[in-house]
């Protein structure tokens, strides 16, 4: 339409490719997912799931260049866009899953954060199922073949991961190597944040409840006292009428007497 502000580029692009790349990030987790829950698949399975986790990080790599391209400040974006960079360049230093699994995580935290349509309560959601998914599958495949380990099937890993999560710990399970303590320390910390975000969610919602009871009860006091002010008014008027109609009976007395 005529006189509307049209959007910049980058806007656009952002606001198409976020379904798309947000069914990527499902694919991911699928391909992710496969060769730790069966480890026994064949060859060809674990060789297609690898593809699978490097064309959608090429996706995310992709989606990068694409927005870098169209920013009208490249510098600014770079400077403001900067974890999105770690993310693109960290599997690049070594081709690990692991790296691969952290770097896609970030990029689709980072969409999902510039997507105005998802609400906080659901992203806070689907980052705890994802952290919950992730954690588990991550700490199996580095404690699964540990001499020590204790954490042997994904029932020991998704419980762990919850335990973690939510700061509780009980101890049956924890992880021995290095990078399995490594990614503990991430899903604790990761799990902290998001019990602080949910807190500071439910704080807010009850603010602005508050906020808004208090708001009509404002405007409930102001009509009430805008109406006592309207009875007042009419009451002065009444009292008026009332003394003019006495005063004029009472110059019309001494008519009525002169009459024969």
């Amino acid at each position: 339409m005529p006189g509307m502000k049209e959007q910049p580029a980058q806007v656009r692009w952002e606001r198409r490719t976020q379904t798309p790349l947000l069914g990527f990030a499902l694919l991911f987790a699928v391909a992710y997912a496969v060769p730790i829950v069966v480890p026994d698949a064949s060859d060809a399975v674990h060789r297609a799931c690898t593809h699978v986790e490097w064309v959608v990080w090429g996706a995310f790599a992709l989606d990068y260049v694409v927005r870098l391209a169209l920013a009208g400040d490249r510098r600014h974006f770079v400077r403001t866009h900067w974890l999105d960079l770690a993310a693109v360049v960290l599997p690049l230093v070594q081709p690990l899953r692991l790296l691969r699994l952290v770097a896609t995580l970030m990029l689709v935290g980072r969409r999902a954060r510039m997507a105005p349509q998802i609400r906080l309560t659901t992203y806070v959601a689907g980052a705890v199922v994802g952290l919950l998914m992730f954690g588990s599958l991550a700490v199996l495949s580095v404690e699964r073949d540990a001499p020590d380990g204790n954490i042997k099937n994904l029932g020991d890993a998704v419980w762990w991961s919850f335990t973690t999560m939510t700061t509780v710990g009980y101890g049956d399970h924890s992880p021995t190597t290095g990078l399995g303590r490594v990614l503990a320390v991430g899903l604790m910390l990761s799990g902290i944040a998001l019990l602080g975000v949910v807190t500071a969610n439910i704080a807010a919602w009850f603010i602005s409840r508050f906020e808004r009871d208090d708001q009509v009860e404002r405007l409930q006091l102001a009509a009430l006292q805008e109406l006592q002010a309207e009875v007042r008014a009419l009451r002065a008027e009444v009292a008026r009428l009332g003394g003019g109609t006495a005063g004029m009976d009472e110059g019309a007395a001494p008519e009525v007497s002169r009459l024969p």
